[in-house]
């Protein structure tokens, strides 16, 4: 018979990473079937969705208040299916909310819990670590640090290695693809100002300011404003057109967010994964972030990490200048970014660093590496 593996990714990138490690699992056993939460990755690797991620992710607590009544109905349905299944395993990934509590229910029916992508209880709730380690089996890290985060819980930890250190490196392995820069090309600056509609409200516009005291300093400055999705790029289009000033090389691309950062002498990144994407590419950057006013005075008192940036904490120091909140201030922002054109030591110390930063997070494949321990967990090694 069969084993069976319920799988929750409650996210877009959760549903990216998971899909990449169902894929390696299918390579290598067909003796597994999988189900769960997902989106069309998932799907698209031959799992079995119940509900769609496109339902599942949603940002900020008024949002989650909002819904509260369909993730409990959706929560007490997968619970309802995980007692009439009876998985093998049940595979996390990331989504902490959601998956803690349902670690903590799976594990009291006695479900081996795997864990994939650790949620940041390091940064936030780090009375959270000794809770996950009483619910899960085998947690799955992406960052070298991880593994000390949990030293003494007796929780088997492995580290795996990023997922994004693959996507990148295949990514500098393509040809260039034309991209509608103008000017000299020592001018080139990326702008990645976020994902979510409330970043790009509250981070694009700096970026846009600071871009057009570059221009005053070097007129043949170029910018692409890096956008997830068209509906992003709308939105950025958007807000320039809201902007009384604006460069006159100012250019929105979607969907070619790591060609960008191949080609942009430097960045201006929103702070979170996408400054470990910019590093893996190789481009110097600044970190930029702006929130509500309440948000980021609650943020400050729950943090417990020296930094914002994913880059500066895998670098274990400021590598990156941050410019956060009343400090994004873009006649600084300008004069940061000024000093990586130029062949400059700060840009020489700045490319060594990024290159150390790559080495920290693993030369293997995260999603092979994951697969070799979910299959070790069902006994099929």
């Amino acid at each position: 018979m069969k084993k069976n593996v319920l799988v929750i990714a409650g996210e877009i990138s959760g549903d990216m990473h998971a899909a990449r490690v169902i894929e390696s699992l299918r390579e290598r056993t067909s003796e597994v079937e999988y189900w769960g939460i997902g989106g069309d990755e998932l799907r698209a690797a031959g799992v079995e969705i119940q509900y769609d991620v496109r339902d599942m992710a949603v940002l900020g607590l008024w949002e989650v208040i909002k819904r509260y009544a369909f993730f409990r109905r959706v929560f007490h349905d997968m619970l309802a299916r995980l007692d009439e299944r009876k998985p093998d395993a049940v595979l996390l990934v990331d989504y902490p909310g959601f998956n803690l509590r349902f670690a903590r229910e799976a594990h009291r029916r006695g479900v081996k819990v795997l864990y994939y992508i650790c949620p940041q209880v390091w940064a936030w709730h780090r009375s959270r670590i000794h809770r996950m380690a009483k619910l899960v089996d085998r947690l799955m890290v992406i960052f070298p640090f991880e593994v000390d985060v949990f030293s003494g819980t007796g929780l088997r930890v492995d580290f795996v290695g990023h997922p994004l250190v693959n996507t990148a490196r295949r990514a500098l392995q393509e040809s260039p693809t034309p991209l509608p820069w103008d000017g000299d090309e020592a001018h080139r600056v990326a702008m990645l100002p976020g994902s979510r509609r409330q970043e790009m409200e509250r981070i694009l516009p700096p970026m846009i300011e600071t871009a057009c005291r570059m221009e005053q300093e070097r007129p043949g400055a170029s910018f692409l404003v890096a956008a997830p999705s068209e509906r992003m790029a709308e939105m950025a289009r958007d807000i320039m057109g809201r902007t009384p000033q604006r460069p006159a090389h100012l250019t929105v691309v979607t969907g070619n967010t790591r060609q960008v950062l191949r080609q942009a002498r430097a960045a201006m990144v929103a702070s979170g994964t996408a400054t470990l994407e910019t590093a893996l590419m190789g481009c110097p950057l600044i970190v930029v972030y702006r929130t509500a006013a309440l948000t980021y005075w609650f943020g400050k008192r729950l943090i417990r990490v020296p930094y914002l940036g994913m880059v500066n904490i895998v670098a274990g120091r400021a590598l990156c200048p941050e410019f956060l909140q009343h400090e994004a201030d873009p006649e600084a922002m300008a004069k940061a970014v000024l000093a990586l054109l130029d062949d400059s030591p700060a840009r020489a110390a700045m490319l060594e660093g990024l290159r150390e930063v790559t080495r920290a997070l693993g030369e293997e494949d995260s999603a092979e590496k994951t697969a070799s321990i979910v299959l070790d967990e069902l006994g099929l090694h």
